[in-house]
């Protein structure tokens, strides 16, 4: 498995609900940041269909709120939300505009989302939200780039992006080092106490994350390691 290149200066991450990324991808983000790299956030939702036993609206702002503060303990200072709603993203084209938006507006060389595979790593079917949201981004990338596609934007076309990475997939095929920055992911996973707080059920989140970064960084060669499957562009 190779290594995920780090000769570039500014990263997009495109992702369903908050607390996606910090499920491992918010380290690797941590290292970039660490190294003067500029990663910008972008969530499809607010996640406000998360907690069954609050009103969607105060999830909303809960979440949003517990987003923007764990993309701070990463080094992130810009978190934006399409405002789609939670629960029932579909695929289509006014998903792939608003994306695609982002990506003019932001100009990344990396775009980094979550796995949109049917099914996650080790099995367990994987979620409609991630499976559609992963896909529009994919296909965002090459509309981003395609002058002639959402002319009404009023925005630049952006050919600049090199990659696309994919977290928890089963696919994967790239691997990053995060050695000495798997402290910052899971402060940032820790962020969202409301969120887990209100699941009703224990979760250790050093745990996680730790076990499954010194897993993959046994099979590479390091002490911990995040994979990701790489689209090239």
């Amino acid at each position: 498995m190779d290594e995920v290149p780090e000769d570039w200066d500014r990263a997009l991450t495109v992702v369903a609900h908050p607390d996606d990324l910090e499920y491992g991808a918010s380290a690797a983000v941590a290292k970039w940041t660490s190294q003067g790299k500029t990663v910008t956030e972008v969530m499809a939702t607010r996640g406000e269909a998360g907690i069954d036993s609050m009103d969607p609206e105060e999830v909303a702002r809960i979440r949003s709120a517990e987003q923007v503060e764990a993309a701070r303990i990463v080094g992130v200072e810009t978190v934006e939300f399409l405002d789609f709603q939670d629960g029932v993203l579909e695929y289509g084209l006014p998903l792939r505009r608003a994306i695609a938006a982002a990506i003019r507006r932001h100009r990344p060389e990396v775009v980094l989302s979550l796995n949109f595979r049917e099914t996650f790593p080790g099995g367990g079917f994987n979620m409609a939200d991630h499976r559609v949201l992963g896909l529009a981004v994919a296909d965002a990338i090459r509309d981003a780039a395609n002058r002639w596609v959402f002319r009404d934007l009023g925005l630049d076309p952006w050919q600049g992006v090199r990659f696309a990475l994919f977290g928890g997939s089963p696919q994967d095929t790239h691997y990053v080092d995060i050695t000495g920055h798997l402290r910052a992911g899971i402060d940032s996973l820790l962020a969202h106490h409301v969120y887990f707080s209100n699941l009703g059920e224990e979760f250790d989140a050093a745990a996680f994350l730790t076990g499954n970064a010194e897993q993959v960084g046994r099979a590479v060669g390091v002490e911990h390691a995040l994979t990701f499957e790489m689209i090239e562009t």
